[in-house]
């Protein structure tokens, strides 16, 4: 036992606080309908059990409610730390439990609880608990995520709910009895059941602790390793009966256990097992096992776990006077197995959150290694994939816990194992089952003496951690037979995984709780009375007002109805009192029962009347203690909520307090901090703001002086009274006033500080006396008053004290906030320097502090024998640490010496004395390996302190780059260390500005993958909005940009939806700010709207024939309308986030018409022309498709929403199909439910199944996803194998399932596949009709699939070698023999088709177009000539009369693309595909005979679309502009051919040169595609206004894809060149349209929408921060080097394209008028990819003083626009009102508006105001705003310099901490890339030049006039006139004169300069400033004659 400082009487501290508790849960409960309160609701009788009618109608209330309902109840608190933001809420949360319900809640004393979850379970809840689940996030054992969960726990399963919402159901093999909260997961104490009895064979027990390390593991056994056995043979399941777990604790991670046999506890430490561990438990029994005895142990074990069902539960019976049963250990025998009954009925005992009542177990050592298993269990990984529902896992983790033998046992001893419900008849032997690999291991660190005299002590109630004042740890356990606490200390390793447990001490107590942020424990005595204990130290009682104190008899017990305990009436009241009965009833011993912390049984009430109970309430129990509060349990059932007073309030005192701590001995902090606490917390103690005052007094008491006789000291007694003792008595007082306030006021510092700056103040007050002159003048009487009391406690330590006092002084000057402090500390630490007779110290505080320290003048008397006592620290050195000098020096250059620090207490000055370090030093590695070269780090007690010597600066001068870096790193650190701006500010402005500029520096060139904070400190918000963006994007897909960048509402409500209203404006508005180009591309692609037939009726007309008239121009006009949805698709491309509780909005596809000029309706459907079955069955299918690629892929759609857009009438089922198509090709359609997917094919709707088929494949791209597959086999014959049924699959179902196939497979090169699409291009028409309609599509789809199944292989083909891939396709494109069918498909093709006859040949018509793609997908890029010669057009008449014109187009575009580097963008590579023999005898007249012109003709023309194609695809997305004229040539040519009746026309045929132009038009938009190109948007139009004539469904189709495909996605989207790409732009741009809505004979329409897997978002758009709108800037985009060009740099205007990212080497944000911003892409491109993809938002950020683009298009406005003249006239014409246009920092704007401008009502100096404008001119030209405070502060500085009336020299401080950067920034001369101008920009201003001017002038012209002054100073003169002395400390610390008062002997012989010169070097005072003592020194008469001599140019200092 520590002994107790002060005597008890005179410590008593008051409790505050005081507030009623009931559990908030218990309201919420009552509230919310439950089956629990409809029982309540019957039980009550009359009197109303929840009514607040006082005690009276309590009692009789209570009788009706059972014990087993009130114990369903319970509780538990902890503080809050669910999503507590950067703000430190502090907050209590509870986990409240009745009946079914567990309600978590939270609330704090600034507000009130609320209900944070509430859960609801089936069956009653027997715990609820907190559990952190660690959830591992990669292979290794790395650290995982924190899963925060709530655990309840029910009698078959234990439900667990995670803060983020995720919910599990894990299933218990066994009734558990207890679930502890540990660091890696959940414990679970199985019960042990009375059954277990005449089950347990004599063998082994079965393993009582069980873990579960995530709720989907396996619940997994626990081993034990208890101390002491022989290390080899201790390892085993931990099985033992009598073992109980009573507490669980994370940090550190131990598990406490209570013996009910032995009456011991002991301590756990819970970890991993180890390897070995795990080896020795699950290893084959050895040699010991052959006998049966073993056998039937261990065979027990498996058959009772597999047999514990879920529905077994053997506990609830046990009635509630169970004690501990008398049974034997574990060696015993057969006979005397231990047997426990279950406490309390119910196993939820009123207390069960706290001490569960556990059964945990070491088996005896005799009976180890039973179980036997493989090391690991591949259950547990499959166990993660359960749905946690399922019981699954519950029985692999019970029945696999089983043995393995090597010797069979004798059948007939399955008899002994009787097993409770074995209706199976399981055998023992399971061999073939693994067993369950445990996960944790408990090895027992300390354990319990056994008392002597066997006198065995209970079970502890409560058990809990706590640690002293001086961080001493103790673990606590209440033990309550005996009434006390026993307090183990413990002491964690160096490598924290050991605890060593040192002593025990008891202490008497009741009950007891820890305070967990106050550092000491709350004690219930015997007595009743409260007591306050840190560590085993008693502090002092607690007084808890309006508590009787127990001790108070009756006779002086005054009437309480007044206090606010029992007049606050709750349930609470009426329960407590009620249970205290009955428990007192049911549990006589108060010995034997075990009992939770809540269930406190006074032993004293058996004694006592009831009444008087109730009449004094007195305290029972403590409970849940969070932080500093705890509840009082009273005797009257009442609970009180009380707060214990904090050790500190003020910061000041708290860090001196530290400091103490810190340096002092433990036993001698511990005095000083009890007594502190007993002192400042006395009842009726004093008001906090004289909290300093009261801990001098105290302080200075306990060195041994005597504050009543100094003078200073005994003016704060004026409101403190004069010791504790008294505190104790006295009351708070008055606060009415009187005299000794104003006697009060006038010993204050500030009066004090006033009057010695008055002129006329008493002389003799000011004078600084040595100690010679003070000891002199001191009178006998005094000085024997004022000596030091050297026995007092703390008088040894004072130089100690005194040292660690004056670094806090030094690191409190260093924080702005905390400034107002270091006066008063000051005040304490002149003191004690004086006494110590340290000079240099007091002369550095006077010259802090001038007018302050010179009036005080006493100083104590230490005996020079008591001197010998204290202890003179090696680290108190006579020169003291100033960190200011410290950082100048290192400003200046000059070596420094590592400053000293408290680590921990004295950060600021860490901070900033490494970032000086790091940055003006240039030391790189301050901030890690170097740190002890610039700080000397203080340990407690340590007595001699080492210090590196001092080591040279490396260099003074830096290249450019390292200061680059070295700014980087600063900012990178400080981020690191936690610094804010926040604190920025409240850095002195000197020694912050080396951080600013550094921070400055960064801002102009950050790096793109700093973190969220470095962006925040160096005030780049547009970078910290971007990363900020980014994580959301990695975390989930996040809906939209979070921008306001959605579409606006349309305004007119009558506007019909055309599907386009989703395009951003903003941005269009941006792209294209000049013209309505976006309303004319909505105007020509929508459809919604009835189309104008204008027909003329010529008079001859009838009107019947001008009604069909009509009516067939309207069919014209609707083929065009049809065709509309596939263009709309592309233009509207991921334009729109659906809302989850709406349906798509599909627009109509309106195939009516208005004839003007009545605007009658022109309907197809009247009846009076033919119109074609099923026309719109295709174009609706589009109008679905392009109403889904609205759908952005990162919208939410799940698989619910897409079927709830199922259409209810049948009519709309094609366009649900293109809806479901377009779903795939976003990506979404991965979420539909495969039974729906299914469902939807099971229906049999043709375009459903393509749609859908197509749509899958499309979402699974490149996956080679099985279950895809599967889908797509069933629809292709080919796949399935040959005896299959036949299944009638629709053709064009056929061709969209061979397509699937290419697109799940792309680029996989999979061999059987490309095996069986070869065979399917020349599939051959069957008999019976199959195979014979639309053969084309079919093999043009097999040979696109083989192609995109081989993308890009080219010959590279693995293992396809012997398939002859690209024979075979040559084969099928020139014709020839047909090949013998291989393989499976033999059997299919034996007879020939009845229908046509084809012969042995193969029909080259038919496989051409397929062969031809796939040659070109296959050897795409491949530049490989051999092949590219076979697609070469022919080169003579007979060859070329031999092959379909439009097949030239493919082979010229094929044969372009394999060669595709040496695709040129000119006409005359394009010119130069055509074949010679074409070239000369096109347009020539003369020709041969033999010569066929058509022929030639449709040839010249389809070979150069094909080029031209080939161009587009080679170009795409690229807007290059060589590549555009090139193809608008080709384009404006074939559009004359086409207008002109020429012989073009006649020759070419118009069908042909329709075809070629719509090639050339879609070559146009793929090179322009997102850019929104005029030239071809009028093409575009032109095109679209044709519509007679042979203009078919199929060319309006093209032209529209080209409109759709030039405004990509509104702008957003442009096409890719990547293989992929190219792959899908063949697909859809396949150049044989279709001639009418319902063909597909050549090409399946579907495919067409394929283009959108081509689109990638490419647009950059700048979003302002500020004001989150898109806006202008410029770009620098910066070009890799290629073989074509060199590396490149374009300036571009964003919003803008980006080029293909692989091109790009960098992406640059470009000034002035934006802060920069460097994307560097050499490094990775996902961060761009992955800003393009959430709309392209880029933040940019307007610098200061400039307008955005669209406000100022020239920058003729700038601010700096007009500075570009005259230097200065900017400054003039600067009309501060005019800022708020240049800026959006409302601090500038209100500066402003406040400082700048004259109102009437102040009174401002016009210069004033000029000054104040120029300043701001000057932050807001230079981009630095955050420089305006410092200008002011050095402003404001001067002034009063000026005016003479600085009160402490602070501000010069900073002063020359400027000057001294500004002189080392301007003698090292300009360094970096702009000069001194960009680098320095913060310190290039003209403002500092004229301060500091300014400076020198004020202190010159002092010192001609006062030289005198100084003089005296330097031979330490008594000094005069205190106006004097305020200007002499600011003069000796601007010009940094050290301490002269010893060395002023040095300098008096000096004759000449050169002598001063030379001695001043050695004094290291600066030569400027040496040349300004010089006259003093050296007299007036010396100084300018030698200067002249000497040629000292005094005007340049």
């Amino acid at each position: 036992m520590s002994e107790v400082v002060y005597e008890e009487t005179a410590t008593m501290i008051a409790a505050g606080e005081l507030q009623s508790f009931v559990p908030f849960g218990r309201e919420h409960c009552r509230n919310h309908p439950n089956a629990f309160n409809l029982q309540l609701r019957e039980l009550q009788p009359a009197s109303e059990l929840w009514s607040s009618d006082g005690a009276a109608g309590l009692v009789g209330s209570l009788q009706e409610v059972t014990l087993q309902e009130r114990e369903r109840e319970c509780w538990q608190l902890r503080k809050g730390c669910v999503g507590v933001e950067e703000e430190e809420v502090e907050f209590e949360e509870e986990l409240y439990t009745a009946g079914n319900m567990v309600v978590w809640s939270q609330g704090s004393r600034f507000q009130a609880s609320n209900v944070y979850k509430a859960f609801t379970v089936d069956s009653p809840v027997q715990q609820a608990l907190w559990c952190n689940f660690a959830v591992p996030q990669n292979k290794k054992d790395g650290e995982g995520e924190v899963e925060q969960t709530v655990c309840i726990a029910q009698s078959s399963c234990v439900n667990v709910h995670s803060v983020t919402g995720k919910d599990f159901i894990s299933p218990l093999p066994f009734q558990v009895s207890n679930l502890w909260a540990t660091k890696f997961g959940l414990l679970l104490e199985r019960k042990s059941p009375s059954s277990d009895a005449p089950l347990s064979p004599p063998g082994e027990a079965l393993p009582t602790v069980f873990s579960m390390l995530h709720p989907l593991d396996e619940i997994t056994p626990v081993v034990s390793k208890p101390a002491g056995v022989l290390e080899g043979c201790c390892v085993q399941y931990a099985s033992d009966s009598t073992m109980k777990i009573v507490f669980s604790c994370c940090q550190p991670s131990i598990i406490v256990s209570y013996d009910t046999v032995q009456g011991t506890h002991s301590v756990w430490a819970l970890r991993k097992v180890t390897h070995d561990e795990r080896s020795t438990v699950l290893r084959c029994p050895g040699e010991s096992a052959g006998t049966p005895m073993d056998l039937i142990a261990s065979g027990f074990l498996t058959s009772h776990l597999r047999n514990v069902s879920r529905l077994d539960s053997p506990g609830g019976s046990a009635g509630p006077g169970y004690g501990p049963g008398g049974g034997a250990g574990p060696g015993y025998g057969p006979g005397a197995t231990p047997s426990f009954g279950v406490v309390g009925g119910s196993p939820l005992h009123h207390s069960v959150l706290h001490s569960h009542q556990a059964r945990i177990l070491t088996s005896s050592p005799g009976f180890h290694s039973r179980v036997h298993s493989p090391s690991i269990s591949n259950m547990a990984a499959l166990s993660r994939s359960h749905s946690p529902g399922m019981a699954a896992p519950c029985f692999s983790g019970a029945a696999r816990f089983n043995a393995s033998f090597q010797t069979p046992p004798p059948r007939g001893q399955h008899s002994l194992l009787p097993s409770p419900n074995s209706t199976t008849k399981e055998s023992v032997l399971v061999p073939e089952m693994e067993p369950i690999v445990p996960d944790l291991c408990m090895e027992q660190v300390w354990s319990e003496t056994t008392s002597s005299h066997r006198e065995m002590s209970s079970q502890a109630a409560k058990v809990f951690l706590t640690s002293d004042l001086c961080e001493n740890h103790y673990l606590c356990f209440l033990v309550e037979s005996h009434q006390q606490l026993r307090c183990v200390k413990f002491i964690e390793s160096n490598d924290t995984s050991q605890l060593i447990f040192t002593s025990v001490t008891t202490i008497p107590a009741k009950d007891a709780e820890p305070l967990q942020n106050m550092e000491g424990l709350l004690v219930l005595e015997a007595v009743g009375s409260l007591v306050l204990y840190t560590g085993v130290t008693r502090v002092s009682k607690v007084f808890v007002p309006g508590l009787l104190s127990p001790t108070f008899t009756l006779s002086n017990h005054r009437p309480y109805l007044s206090t606010p305990v029992d007049n606050v009436s709750t349930p609470g009241n009426a329960a407590g009192r009620h249970l205290r009965r009955l428990d007192e009833a049911v549990m006589p011993s108060p010995v034997s029962d075990l009992r939770g912390p809540n269930t406190k049984h006074h032993q004293t009430s058996f004694l006592e009347d009831y009444t008087f109970q109730q009449a004094t309430p007195y305290i029972h129990a403590l409970r849940d203690a969070v932080c500093n509060r705890v509840t009082l349990e009273l005797s009257s059932g009442t609970m009180l909520r009380i707060s214990i007073p904090d050790l500190a309030t003020s910061e000041l005192v708290r860090k001196s307090l530290q400091a103490i701590r810190f340096i002092l001995p433990k036993e001698a902090a511990m005095k000083v901090l009890v007594k502190w606490y007993n002192t400042y917390n006395a009842p009726g103690g004093p008001s906090s703001h004289a909290e300093w005052n009261l801990f001098v007094t105290c302080f200075m008491t306990l060195m041994g002086y005597n504050t009543e006789r100094l003078a200073w000291t005994r003016n704060l007694h004026f409101e403190v009274p004069l010791s504790p003792v008294i505190a104790a008595k006295k009351a708070r007082p008055s606060d009415g006033g009187s005299d000794e306030d104003w006697i009060y006021l006038l010993g204050s510092h500030y009066h004090r500080q006033m009057v010695s700056q008055s002129v006329c103040g008493p002389v003799e007050s000011c004078s600084v006396p040595t100690d010679a002159e003070a000891l002199s003048s001191a009178s006998p009487l005094s000085s024997s008053s004022l000596k030091l009391d050297s026995s007092a406690p703390l008088f040894p330590h004072i130089p100690a004290l005194f040292y660690v006092l004056h670094l806090l002084y030094q690191d409190v000057q260093l924080d702005e906030l905390q400034r107002a402090g270091a006066s008063s500390l000051v005040c304490m630490l002149q003191q004690l320097a004086r006494d110590l007779q340290l000079n240099e110290y007091v002369d550095l505080y006077w010259r802090d502090w001038p007018s302050l320290i010179s009036s005080f003048t006493e100083s104590c008397l230490i005996d020079q024998a008591q001197i010998g006592q204290m202890q003179r620290p090696s680290f108190l050195r006579a020169e003291p640490p100033s960190v200011f000098n410290w950082l100048s020096s290192c400003l200046r250059g000059e070596e420094v010496l590592p400053f000293p620090f408290l680590p921990g207490i004295c950060q600021r000055t860490r901070q900033l004395v490494l970032s000086y370090a790091l940055y003006i030093v240039g030391d790189e590695h301050a901030t890690s390996t170097n740190v002890s070269k610039y700080l000397a780090k203080l340990s407690a007690g340590q007595k001699s302190c080492v210090s590196e010597p001092a080591y040279r600066r490396q260099s003074s001068v830096k290249t450019e780059e390292t200061s680059e870096s070295l700014a980087e790193k600063l900012v990178v650190w400080l981020t690191s260390a936690g610094f804010t701006l926040k604190d920025l500010e409240s850095v002195p402005f000197g020694v912050a500005l080396p951080i600013r500029e550094a921070i400055y520096r960064c801002r102009e060139q950050p790096c793109s993958d700093w973190s969220e904070e470095v962006c925040l400190l160096i005030g780049r918000q547009d970078l910290t909005k971007q990363a900020h963006k980014m994580t959301l994007a990695k975390g989930k897909a996040s809906v939209g940009s979070g921008l306001s960048l959605e579409p606006p509402t349309t305004t007119e409500a009558d506007e019909e939806e055309d599907g386009m209203s989703d395009i951003i404006q903003e941005v269009t508005g941006l792209i294209w700010s000049q013209d309505l180009r976006v309303q004319e591309v909505r105007r020509l692609l929508q459809s919604s709207r009835p189309v104008r037939v204008s027909v003329v009726q010529l008079p001859e007309v009838s009107d019947h024939e001008y009604i069909e008239e009509k009516e067939n121009k309207l069919l014209q006009l609707c083929q065009r309308t049809m065709a509309l949805p596939v263009g709309r698709g592309l233009f509207t491309l991921f334009s729109y986030h659906p809302v989850p509780t709406e349906p798509l909005p599909v627009p109509k596809l309106n195939l009516t018409g208005r004839a003007p000029p009545r605007n009658t309706m022109v309907d197809l459907n009247s009846g009076n022309i033919d119109v074609p079955p099923n026309m719109t069955s295709w174009s609706s299918f589009h109008n679905g498709v392009a109403a889904g690629l609205k759908i952005a892929p990162a919208s939410q759609v799940d698989s619910a929403w897409i079927a709830y857009n199922k259409p209810k009438s049948p009519e709309l089922a094609n366009e649900y199909a293109g809806f479901l198509m377009a779903l795939g090709l976003n990506g979404h359609l991965t979420k539909l439910a495969t039974l729906n997917i299914h469902d939807y094919l099971t229906k049999g709707h043709e375009m459903t199944s393509i749609g859908l088929l197509l749509g899958v494949s499309s979402a699974k791209l490149g996956t080679m996803d099985m279950s895809i597959t599967r889908l797509l086999s069933i629809h292709i014959p080919a796949l399935l194998p040959p005896t299959s049924t036949e299944l009638d699959v629709p053709h064009n179902v056929q061709v969209a399932a061979v397509v699937g196939i290419g697109l799940v497979y792309q680029g996989t090169g999979h061999r059987h596949n490309a095996e069986v699409l070869l065979a399917e291009i020349g599939r051959p028409p069957g008999p019976e009709m199959e195979y014979c309609t639309d053969r084309e599509s079919y093999s043009l789809a097999a040979g696109l699939a083989l192609g995109m199944v081989c993308l890009g292989h080219g010959s590279n083909l693995i293992g396809m070698t012997d398939l002859n891939v690209p024979e075979q396709l040559y084969q099928y494109m020139v014709g020839g023999h047909r090949r013998a069918q291989a393989g499976a498909n033999r059997e299919r093709h034996k007879s020939p088709s009845y229908q046509i006859k084809e012969g042995d040949t193969i029909n080259v018509d038919v496989t051409c177009p397929g062969a031809t793609l796939a040659l070109a997908m296959i050897y795409l890029k491949t530049n490989n000539r051999s092949i590219a010669d076979w697609l070469k057009a022919p080169d003579t008449m007979f060859l070329l009369d031999f092959i379909k014109p439009e097949f030239l187009l493919l082979r010229t575009l094929a044969r372009c693309i394999i060669m595709w580097d040496e695709i040129l963008p000119n006409a005359e590579w394009v010119s130069s595909n055509v074949p010679q023999i074409i070239q000369e005898n096109i347009g020539n007249s003369s020709v041969s005979e033999d010569m066929n012109m058509e022929t030639l003709a449709q040839a010249h023309d389809y070979i150069i679309a094909g080029a031209c194609m080939a161009v587009g695809f080679r170009f795409a997305g690229s807007a290059n502009s060589d590549a555009f004229d090139c193809l608008y040539k080709f384009a404006r040519s074939f559009m004359k051919s086409l207008t002109s009746a020429s012989a073009a026309v006649v020759s070419t045929g118009h069908y042909n040169l329709q075809t070629c132009l719509s090639m050339v038009l879609l070559s146009l938009s793929m090179v322009m595609s997102g850019s929104g190109n005029l030239k071809v948007l009028q093409l575009c139009r032109f095109l679209h206004k044709r519509t007679s004539g042979e203009m078919n469904y199929g060319f309006h189709m093209a032209h529209h894809m080209a409109l759709g495909l030039l405004f990509l996605g509104g702008g957003r989207y442009t096409l890719s060149t990547s293989n992929s790409a190219i792959a899908a732009l063949l697909c859809a741009l396949y150049p044989h349209f279709p001639a009418h809505s319902t063909d597909n004979r050549y090409h399946l329409q579907a495919l067409r929408h394929l283009g959108v897997l081509a689109a990638e978002p490419r647009l950059l758009v700048p979003v302002d921060v500020d004001s989150l709108k898109p806006c202008y800037a410029l770009l620098d985009v910066t070009y890799k080097e290629t073989q074509w060009y060199e590396e490149t740099t374009v300036e571009l205007m964003a919003p803008t394209m980006l080029p293909e990212l692989s091109l790009l080497k960098r992406v640059k944000v470009k000034g002035p008028r934006y802060w920069e911003l460097t994307i560097d892409l050499s490094k990775e491109t996902q961060h761009l990819k992955s800003i393009l993809s959430r709309d392209g938002v880029l933040y940019v950020k307007l610098k200061a003083g400039q307008l955005p683009y669209k406000d100022d298009p020239q920058g003729w406005k700038s601010l700096l626009a007009s500075t570009v003249n005259h230097r200065n006239s900017g400054v003039r014409a600067f009309k501060p009102e005019d800022i708020s246009t240049f800026t959006s920092d409302p601090a500038l704007v209100s500066f402003a508006e406040f400082f700048c401008k004259a109102s009437e009502g102040m009174k401002q100096r016009p210069d004033t105001l000029a000054l104040f404008s120029a300043m701001l001119y000057e932050c807001v030209t230079q981009e630095s705003p955050e420089m305006l405070p410092t200008y002011i502060a050095i402003e404001q500085a001067v002034a009063a310099l000026r005016r003479g009336d600085l009160v402490q020299t602070f501000p010069l401080w900073q002063m020359r901490l400027v000057v001294d950067l500004w002189d080392g920034r301007m003698l090292r001369g300009p360094t970096g890339r702009h000069g001194a101008g960009r680098h320095g920009a913060l310190l290039t201003s003209e403002f500092l030049p004229v301060m500091k001017n300014m400076v020198d002038v004020a202190l010159d012209n002092w010192l001609r006039d006062n030289s005198s002054v100084l003089r005296s100073y330097m031979r330490s003169e008594t000094l005069a006139k205190d106006a004097q002395l305020a200007m002499l400390a600011c003069f000796l610390v601007y010009r940094s004169i050290p301490c002269l008062r010893n060395t002023h002997t040095h300098l008096e012989g000096c004759v000449t300069v050169g002598d001063l010169l030379l001695r001043c070097g050695q004094l290291g005072i600066p030569l400027r400033d040496l040349l300004c003592l010089a006259p003093v020194l050296l007299g007036p008469a010396a100084l300018p004659r030698d200067a002249g001599t000497q040629g000292f140019p005094l005007q340049a200092y």
